[in-house]
């Protein structure tokens, strides 16, 4: 693979705008060789050529490199090409072309400059980060001195009033991880060296900074100056705690911060009920703060392997893209360039790799039991392993499920069972039964199809839905979910009509119709199973997020929330076929194959509440964003979702007495409820149509490079928000049955939800981009009083 492509692949997708813009230098780049290619003179002929190389083979004068036979006296200064100034005000670094009078020079002037535009970025940057990360160490050093109070509280209160080995303990996490937000303060591109191999900063323990340069020659020396440092920290770790309280005095500062959403919180939290400020001492908390501060740690061992990776591949980038313009060329200015690069702060500053590592010294001490192997494999990142057997096995169940589809259509045509008598009763029956697991798998389908294009745009989806990483789910594990279920219920209708076709068979009505039964608890079953198989730690975030859904109003809106309660909206149909499940087999109209059950008042009933029951979800999901976010666009949001629920709720009653004034308002409710969805859809949710950007009706930034994808998905996504007027005008083709009808209808609402779904995301994306927010926020588990801030 080509470095550019690496480079880009291994980027954190969220900073993108922050590294370096290789690409653009690359076309530069080939300007400058276009150029020289022209303005190449031509060779001579060819014989004449051949002659003359001949003839002086021998003698010396066609030497290609003439610096050998040079003048001694000639200066350094005339050979160089660029004078690179990197010690200017902010230290921004200013690149000198030195050759800007050669034929072409403007070309290499204009690089020169983009160059250190780019430079300059990235260094900003990482400075800016830098700068977080000390801050997050220093808060990072408090939380943990209150933890390790609270732990001695807790296990050992006896102990706790022993000050001296407590504060021993409290010293060496001291070292670990205030130290290093000192180091990484007192680092300065003044004091950078050039090489970060050969250099080491020492620190005293007061916070000010004694830099010393070892010369390259002491190479191996640089592994004990290391440890030598390390010691001397360790021997005076008093300094550093001069201005610290005792140790359980830490504790009569700090407020338990540890809230865990329930619907008893929300409601208390509702009602204003004070809640307690006294911290209880107790192994329940103690727990709750450990597991917290676990997160905390790990997610900011995140953020310092990525800083890291940040700069290595900035200085990479740079070293590549020198070396090409040395080659391009036939100048020797790198080695000038990427001098200035090795001593700036970007490079020469080890003081994150410092904090890494006493990161880890910290949490493997204080969290894993002193053991490193089980410390560093929750702090390190869990890597997707791609199973050649998950391949086999999507291809496998995919064949399966196209013999199955073919056996289907082949038994429907040589039985005619189209035009069998009992039709009828069998589309109102079983149709409603088998499409339940049809919308499931076709919605599954364009989840997986989703999943396959936010990797190909560099969508971080993962990150935005909040999985837990290493569990997500790629688009093959998904499509292999699919076609299971697919098979299932293939196999079940086929099963079913074997049974109705054969004579002896024919009478055990009841068993028949227990197959799509069977199917649906096999499926409940295996996503409510507690055992570690088939992907527990997915089929779990789905089911919270179901309840989150149900629990609308009770629960903190997050994202992937309000994601789920999205795409409840589009499966109204497969919602009705679970209350037809309800209602038939509860009734017992499977054992003659009756349907009774529209006949019912409570059935008609319940058509209109689980209709509405996804919106309801979204609006009170709208409702609680209200209350805690105070954004009046979600509450504009809610009477979106308010409009569809009146006229779902409309067209539900029209299609049951069908009368005129039903058909009216359901033709009113739904026009607006359309309009309204449609521009919200295009607007809001996907950020099109935006009449001043560079892309003329479309947003600033797309990921998709062709622009008539987002055109023919606005059409698509206005002209299926209109399927509803199949429910008011009555739609009836002579050829597909009324159920069939509806299914269409109900697999269109599918596929434009997921159309959604993509554009949804990648809008989401673009604004985690552009705010560069690449962590997620981790609530701290103490609270410190901010009177006691401000006296430190």
């Amino acid at each position: 693979m080509k470095f550019g492509k690496e480079f880009v692949s291994q980027m954190v997708p969220e900073w993108q705008d922050a590294y370096m813009d290789y690409d653009y230098l690359k076309t530069l780049l080939k300007e400058i060789q276009r150029f020289k290619h022209r303005t190449k003179p031509q060779p001579a002929q060819t014989g004449l050529k051949r002659k003359m190389t001949l003839y002086r083979a021998f003698s010396g004068l066609t030497r290609r490199n003439y610096t050998h036979i040079s003048s001694p006296h000639v200066s350094d200064v005339e050979s160089q090409v660029i004078m690179v100034n990197s010690g200017s005000e902010g230290g921004r670094s200013e690149t000198m072309f030195l050759r800007s009078s050669d034929e072409g020079g403007e070309y290499e002037v204009v690089y020169f400059k983009r160059l250190d535009d780019e430079f300059n970025k990235v260094l900003k940057f990482y400075k800016s980060k830098v700068e977080e990360v000390m801050k997050e160490a220093a808060v990072l050093d408090k939380q943990m001195d209150a933890f390790i109070a609270f732990r001695v509280k807790v296990e050992n209160p006896d102990q706790a009033r022993r000050y001296f080995d407590y504060d021993a303990e409290m010293r060496s996490l001291a070292t670990g991880v205030a130290a290093s937000a000192a180091e990484l303060s007192a680092s300065t591109p003044s004091g950078a060296r050039a090489s970060r191999k050969v250099h080491m900063v020492a620190i005293d323990e007061e916070g000010s900074s004694t830099q010393g340069q070892l010369d390259e020659s002491r190479d191996e020396n640089v592994e004990e100056s290391r440890k030598s440092i390390q010691m001397t920290k360790v021997e005076k770790p008093n300094n550093l705690r001069t201005n610290r309280p005792a140790p359980l005095d830490i504790l009569n500062q700090v407020k338990m911060n540890i809230i865990i959403e329930t619907p008893r919180s929300s409601i208390k939290d509702l009602l204003n009920i004070p809640k307690p400020e006294e911290i209880q001492f107790n192994r329940k908390n103690l727990k709750k703060v450990e597991e917290q501060l676990k997160r905390v740690f790990t997610e900011f061992y995140q953020k310092l392997r990525l800083l890291k990776n940040f700069s290595f591949l900035n200085v990479l980038a740079f070293s590549k893209i020198m070396k090409k313009y040395d080659k391009i060329t036939s100048r020797s200015a790198s080695k000038s360039y990427l001098r200035m690069v090795e001593n700036s702060y970007l490079d020469s500053s080890d003081g994150v790799t410092k904090l890494m590592d006493r990161v880890e010294a910290t949490f493997i001490k204080h969290f894993s039991n002193s053991n490193r192997r089980k410390g560093m494999n929750i702090l390190r990142p869990k890597v997707r392993i791609e199973r050649h057997r998950t391949t086999f096995s999507l291809g496998f169940m995919f064949g399966c499920t196209v013999a199955l589809v073919l056996t289907f259509i082949l038994i429907t045509r040589a039985r005619d069972l189209l035009n069998h008598h009992n039709r009828d009763q069998y589309m109102k029956t079983m149709m409603p039964l088998y499409c339940l697991f049809g919308f499931l798998a076709l919605h599954m389908f364009m989840y997986a199809a989703n999943i396959y294009f936010w990797r190909r745009y560099r969508v971080n989806y993962a990150f935005i839905f909040g999985f837990k990483e290493g569990t997500e789910l790629g688009y093959r594990e998904v499509l292999l979910l699919t076609f299971c279920v697919t098979v299932l219920a293939a196999a079940a209708v086929l099963a079913n009509l074997d049974m109705e076709m054969d004579p002896k068979t024919l009478d055990y009505k009841a068993i028949t119709e227990l197959v799509p039964l069977g199917l649906l608890i096999l499926l409940l079953g295996v996503l409510l199973c507690p055992l570690n198989i088939i992907y527990r730690s997915s089929r779990f975030f789905l089911l919270a997020c179901l309840f989150h859904c149900l629990c609308a109003p009770l629960y903190k809106v997050t994202l992937p929330d309000f994601f789920l309660a999205d795409q409840l909206t589009s499966q109204v149909q497969a919602l009705r076929s679970l209350q037809f499940y309800i209602c038939y087999y509860g009734r017992g109209d499977y054992k003659q194959r009756l349907n009774t059950c529209v006949d019912l008042g409570t059935y008609k009933t319940f058509l209109f509440i689980v209709a509405a029951l996804p919106y309801l979800c979204r609006l009170l999901q709208c409702l609680r964003r209200v209350y805690d976010e105070r954004d009046p666009m979600q509450g504009l949001n809610g009477l979106k979702y308010f409009s569809t629920v009146v006229a779902v709720c409309m067209r539900t009653a029209y299609s049951i007495s069908g009368a005129t004034h039903w058909n009216i308002l359901a033709w009113i409710a739904s026009v607006i409820a359309a309009i309204a969805s449609t521009y919200w859809d295009l607007v809001i949710d996907w950020g099109l149509l935006q009449k001043n950007s560079k892309n003329r009706w479309l947003r600033d930034k797309l990921l998709v490079p062709h622009k008539t994808v987002y055109f023919a998905a606005m059409v698509l996504n206005v002209l299926l928000r209109f399927v509803w007027l199949q429910t008011v005008l009555k739609f009836s083709v002579s050829f597909l049955h009324i159920q069939t009808l509806t299914a269409i209808v109900a697999v269109l609402e599918i596929i434009r939800r997921g159309i959604w779904n993509f554009f949804r995301l990648e809008n989401e994306h673009l604004n985690n981009v552009g705010k560069y927010r690449a962590f997620k926020s981790v609530p701290l588990p103490f609270n410190y009083d901010e009177d006691d801030n401000k006296d430190e």
